[in-house]
């Protein structure tokens, strides 16, 4: 646990971008888990699952499969912290208890557990390596997932004709690594995050030259892209574990000198900074306490607070949002800019936006229920603003 206290100099970045800008203080992360899990809703709206490589749901190995009921003689361990979970098989370890609590709620919250599937929970590894290649070695022990089938955003903005790509910091090198590389200043190649990147996991982006030639791209592709032009419309940016802030790899004055480098570049060109709206966040909490409302959504979450700050001319003003989102809201977002449908019948950008309690805003009568970020923006003002 760590405490920042923003008004004596702490994140001093961070201060500057609320004072001046947009904050969330009702944003979750969208699942109860580590980083993975979390990256995976933010481009799926869903979870993934255990499969042949094909789509087909199969069993993993035995080793892997979560058992989170307390060891004997322990009050603090599972007996076996395993990666997957069938949530849809009430007689698997841990399950039948948050049902039994979905169950109970006053508003509908379904499992969302299809049958037979055994799904993602703690940090896995995707099925590809970063230069495209299957891992086999993971996969034959369950610490690498299958190749997913699971739509992701990339693939609703390809299919609408919407440029996007990830950018990952250090990903050149890990695929110079993946490749057989022993060239030292490949050695920073250790500290890219593939379980931070949601399309390193799907068949149909990372599994084809093609489209991983186009839209997986280093960190150092989006500071060139900027200065010449040709930022696509939709951009992920990750930076790598030196320089993200992870209190096991990085710190946070690094995070922030990272945040202030793209600030400074969209600042160079004036006319997309004027068009482009940043969303700065954090993949997860690190811990499972909060004091505020964590609103039960399904088996998987939703999970603690996270910061979330809109960066935009329409977002300026120090404005504080109390509104219900989590991660998959920022898919939400997307679709309503580009008139995009919810990925699948499942994923959570099927869910309405809330309507809050006249009493506590952040709290949805309409639960369950996560925003669109929209009203973290005044468009009319800019307008005028134009017009003045």
């Amino acid at each position: 646990m760590a405490f920042y206290n923003m008004q004596n100099g702490d994140a001093p970045l961070f201060k500057k971008l609320a004072d001046e800008y947009t904050l969330s203080d009702n944003h979750h992360q969208p699942a109860q888990g580590g980083s993975g899990i979390q990256h995976i809703f933010l481009g799926t709206g869903d979870d993934i699952f255990w499969s042949d490589g094909n789509g087909n749901s199969t069993v993993p190995p035995v080793s892997q499969i979560a058992n989170p009921n307390p060891l004997p003689g322990t009050n603090n361990r599972y007996t076996l912290d395993g990666r997957y979970s069938n949530c849809s098989n009430l007689t698997a370890p841990g399950v039948l208890p948050i049902l039994r609590y979905l169950d109970s709620l006053p508003y509908a919250a379904t499992a969302n557990c299809d049958a037979g599937h055994y799904y993602m929970l703690n940090n896995t590894s995707p099925g590809f390596r970063p230069n495209g290649m299957v891992d086999d070695a993971g996969i034959k022990d369950g610490t690498s997932i299958p190749p997913s089938n699971v739509r992701t955003i990339g693939d609703a903005l390809n299919e609408n004709g919407v440029s996007w790509a990830y950018y990952g910091g250090a990903y050149n090198a890990a695929v110079h690594l993946a490749n057989g590389s022993t060239n030292a200043l490949d050695a920073v190649g250790r500290a890219y995050c593939d379980i931070c990147n949601f399309a390193s996991y799907a068949s149909s982006i990372m599994g084809s030259p093609a489209q991983r030639s186009q839209h997986i791209k280093d960190i150092t592709d989006f500071f060139d892209a900027v200065m010449t032009g040709t930022l696509p419309s939709v951009s992920f940016v990750k930076p790598d574990e030196l320089v993200d802030g992870h209190p096991a790899s990085s710190k946070l004055d690094l995070y922030e000198a990272m945040l202030k480098k793209v600030l400074d570049t969209l600042d160079a060109d004036p006319g997309l900074k004027a068009e482009t709206a940043l969303f700065i966040t954090f993949d997860e909490g690190g811990g499972y306490y909060d004091s505020g409302f964590i609103q039960p959504l399904d088996f998987f979450g939703d999970g603690p607070r996270t910061p979330l700050l809109a960066v935009s001319p329409y977002s300026k003003g120090g404005h504080v949002a109390h509104s219900y989102t989590d991660h998959v809201s920022i898919l939400k977002f997307i679709e309503r800019n580009w008139h995009l449908a919810p990925l699948t019948r499942r994923s959570r950008d099927n869910l309405p936006n809330p309507h809050p309690d006249r009493d506590n805003p952040y709290v949805p009568v309409n639960n369950p229920a996560i925003g669109d970020l929209f009203d973290m923006f005044d468009f009319g003002r800019g307008r005028q603003d134009d017009d003045r």
